[in-house]
């Protein structure tokens, strides 16, 4: 059994400003949102049976009451945050399951999701469908990857220490030196990349550094350590069997048709025919 887990806000960012890029006269209502569901349906054609959407039902977290700067979802434009709710509601409705998250971020829940489906043997490994750095902590050997549609990579353990210099585990330490511009925190002023690896593999985590490498930067690191490290609690699901795709449910017709999109309705119902 191979279970897949997607990013939907990334997806829905993805279409969107894809649609934008196809210079279309104007943002459709619900373009980027059925371009989220054809992606997750042609997984589904290629054969992945057992799938999870994490969304960010609100872009702000537990995370923004520890640093004033974390991203919030000031600056969204409105044509895009109107399709939120439609996306979680039409996953649903196509019968897959799909986690929005408040309190905590999407990125959470994937992480969650990985730390439950790799505790069932019958898992024989688990693609997460996402780019954000910070999900490159989950991936554990050759059965976690991360699988990075930009850039048609799939990235495991190996991948990662290519791509970052240090192992998974230490992704966190890493992003709290180095910063994440994207998630709105800086990182220690004068380490870079190269810097950040070499402390990281010469010291191991944050907390094993000698008081002299960081000085009075070393609490605001460790803060910046709490920021990246993905939470792997959030109850997501009993059984991995949850995840099944069964089909669509009676709901996703009218979706479809609210959506304008009948080709997403034949493909999805020969698709639950062959699953």
């Amino acid at each position: 059994m191979i279970v897949h887990l997607v990013d939907g806000t990334y997806e829905l960012f993805r279409h969107f400003y894809g649609l934008r890029r196809a210079k279309l006269d104007r943002d459709s209502p619900f373009g980027a949102v059925i371009g989220v569901l054809h992606t997750v349906l042609k997984m589904i054609e290629d054969g992945a049976s057992h799938v999870g959407v994490a969304t960010d039902h609100v872009i702000e977290s537990f995370r923004n009451d520890l640093w004033p700067g974390y991203k919030t979802g000031e600056g969204i434009e409105p044509a895009l945050a109107a399709q939120f709710q439609p996306l979680e509601d039409a996953l649903a409705a196509m019968g897959v399951v799909v986690w929005p998250m408040i309190e905590l971020e999407a990125d959470d829940a994937l992480a969650s999701a990985v730390h439950l489906a790799a505790r069932d043997e019958r898992v024989e490994k688990v693609c997460i469908w996402a780019n954000d750095k910070d999900l490159a902590q989950c991936v554990r050997g050759d059965r976690v990857v991360q699988v990075d549609r930009r850039a048609a990579t799939i990235r495991d353990a190996d991948g990662v220490r290519k791509k970052f210099g240090v192992e998974p585990a230490l992704i966190p330490d890493f992003l709290a030196l180095v910063g994440d511009a994207q998630d709105g925190y800086p990182g220690i002023e004068g380490i870079g990349r190269v810097t950040a690896a070499r402390l990281l593999n010469e010291h191991g985590p944050i907390e094993n550094f000698p008081s002299t490498v960081l000085g009075t930067n070393r609490e605001l690191a460790l803060l910046f350590k709490k920021l990246a490290t993905l939470r792997t609690d959030a109850p997501l699901f009993a059984d991995v069997d949850e995840l099944e795709w069964r089909g669509p449910t009676a709901a996703f017709a009218a979706w479809a048709e609210r959506m304008g999109d009948g080709r997403l309705l034949a493909r999805c119902r020969q698709a639950a025919t062959k699953a």
